[in-house]
């Protein structure tokens, strides 16, 4: 099955961009972090929407056998199932799917809300999705604000807060269960290597609010109602003879 694309996505040239030196770094520092939650999420069926090589590795790893692949726009030819469609309005049943990867997903979507009403749409009650993306307060964010009008690979996006996300994510029907920071080091490449371990952990213990990137999973929530039989309370006639007797009410209760 395949959905041809109306425009031309941003996440080609993401795919690229993970190719350079630090794109690798981030690509590594990411993966990792997928893969460890990836490991506590079970299910039959995965998805992936954009970049499908960075977190191949991630994904072979996981207890998750069938996966799903949507490529930024023409299916790669990779072992695999692949299907082309829009983020916002993803080619798959609903309540079919057991954990989604959206990787810079809501970065570079027109309308990440309507990205994530789509992801709830199509998950399975108690379903994963796994958000990575580049924190706007940070020093990755402000390389962003001083490069995007460049419209070079990523900062040409509209890099989000963790707590907003987590909060779209709340009005969607999702709970929050895990946000992982990383990417502390700035975005220089001779800021990398071995004397970024450092800094990295430093970060993560004293402001991780500071990240450049992050990693939140979240869960489908669930209501569970229960309808009981209804309760019908008679009410005997206060007069007698042809006089009007009262309505039979009943409540029902949930």
């Amino acid at each position: 099955m395949t959905v041809s694309k109306r425009r031309t996505s941003p996440f080609n040239r993401l795919q690229d961009w993970y190719r350079s030196p630090l794109g690798r770094k981030v690509a590594g520092a990411e993966s990792e972090c997928v893969r460890r939650l990836l490991n506590q999420t079970f299910g039959y069926y995965l998805v992936q929407l954009g970049p499908t090589e960075i977190f191949r590795e991630a994904l072979d790893s996981s207890r998750i056998r069938h996966r799903v692949m949507l490529p930024p726009e023409q299916p790669s030819g990779q072992s695999g199932l692949e299907i082309v469609g829009l983020e916002s309005q993803l080619p798959l049943a609903s309540d079919s799917i057991d954990a989604i990867l959206l990787p810079h997903t809501l970065d570079f979507a027109d309308d990440p809300q309507a990205v994530l009403r789509e992801v709830e749409r199509v998950l399975i009650p108690d379903g994963r999705v796994i958000i990575v993306g580049f924190n706007a307060f940070s020093a990755w964010g402000l390389w962003g604000l001083l490069l995007s009008v460049t419209g070079r690979m990523p900062w040409c996006g509209r890099f989000r807060m963790p707590s907003q996300v987590e909060a779209w994510l709340a009005d969607a029907g999702f709970a929050i269960e895990f946000c992982e920071r990383i990417l502390f080091c700035p975005p220089l490449r001779s800021a990398q290597g071995a004397r970024c371990a450092p800094i990295e952990s430093l970060g993560r213990r004293f402001w991780p609010v500071l990240s450049g990137g992050y990693v939140i999973r979240a869960v489908k929530r669930v209501a569970t109602l229960t309808p009981l039989k209804p309760s019908w309370n008679r009410r005997h006639a206060l007069l007698p003879g042809n006089a009007v007797r009262p309505t039979t009410r009943g409540r029902s209760h949930v």
